[in-house]
């Protein structure tokens, strides 16, 4: 069902899998909470011919209408979509074109126009996916000697964006180990011997209450430990503040921020080796 508080869907139109479109219809429409739903967003893909483009437009006008995002990178079959779109009375959105054209006066040279070329199986491609396997092999302290292997480790209690941060860096090719800290156990050897990759992650002990209580009430547990306890949240903060001074390593405070923005301040420390608190 249609959401009653937008007027249409938005159409993500590729001449690939759709993956580019729909990340920035997603990201514009994050701006609307409102609209936010992301049953809003449909995908076309593989629209490569004028048939293709035929097929879309019909069935956009077939729905009701709304607003199609595309990135198409042969020039004929975007015209060609902007022409049908026209004479259908839909409004669209050309996410590649102007870039393209813009890279093609700047460089003086066209563009290559093969769809898809950024979802080949290229060297890239492993990278990123070995460093997505590695994230899982070694999430969670599951096995503290992919810490001499990780390019960064990160520590910090239960439910501070360790592993989702993990994922996101994998998905920059980053090998990303994290460890949970808790003042029952004493962290590995191996944490010591990586304290120069290692960041540690807190939170405000209020904030963390509230995300703990959301875990339990998701997974319909009954709430009979002290893992939402907020004198015992403030203990387990202590217990990994001081070990981050005994590690001398930097810490991001995760309070109300992203797991992108999380992960963006990592890359960057990285990126700058900015492994000390200096």
């Amino acid at each position: 069902m249609m959401n009653e508080s937008f007027p249409g869907y938005v159409y993500v139109v590729s001449d690939s899998v759709g993956d580019t479109a729909e990340a920035v219809a997603r990201a514009a429409m994050s701006q609307f909470e409102a609209n936010s739903d992301p049953s809003i967003i449909r995908r076309i893909p593989f629209v490569n011919s004028h048939r293709r483009v035929e097929e879309s437009v019909r069935q956009v006008v077939r729905e009701g209408g709304g607003l199609i995002v595309y990135t198409l990178v042969v020039p004929e079959i975007r015209y060609y979509m902007e022409e049908n779109c026209r004479a259908a009375g839909i409004s669209t959105v050309d996410l590649m074109g102007p870039t393209m054209d813009a890279m093609e006066h700047m460089l003086g040279r066209p563009p290559r126009q093969e769809p898809g070329i950024v979802h080949r199986m290229d060297e890239q491609y492993f990278r990123r996916v070995a460093a997505v396997e590695f994230a899982v092999k070694y999430d969670d302290g599951k096995d503290p000697r992919g810490f001499l292997m990780a390019d960064v480790v990160l520590a910090g209690v239960s439910r501070t964006s360790k592993t989702p941060v993990c994922m996101y860096l994998a998905h920059r090719e980053k090998r990303a180990a994290n460890y949970p800290l808790t003042p029952e156990i004493f962290p590995p050897r191996e944490l010591y011997l990586v304290r120069d990759r290692i960041i540690g992650l807190t939170i405000s002990a209020e904030q963390l209450q509230e995300i703990r209580r959301e875990r339990i009430r998701r997974l319909g547990l009954d709430n009979n430990s002290s893992y939402d306890d907020l004198q015992r949240i403030r203990e387990e903060l202590r217990h990994a503040r001081n070990l981050f001074d005994e590690l001398e390593c930097p810490v991001i405070d995760v309070t109300h921020k992203a797991v992108e923005e999380t992960a963006t301040t990592v890359l960057e420390m990285m990126r700058k080796g900015e492994w000390s608190r200096g």
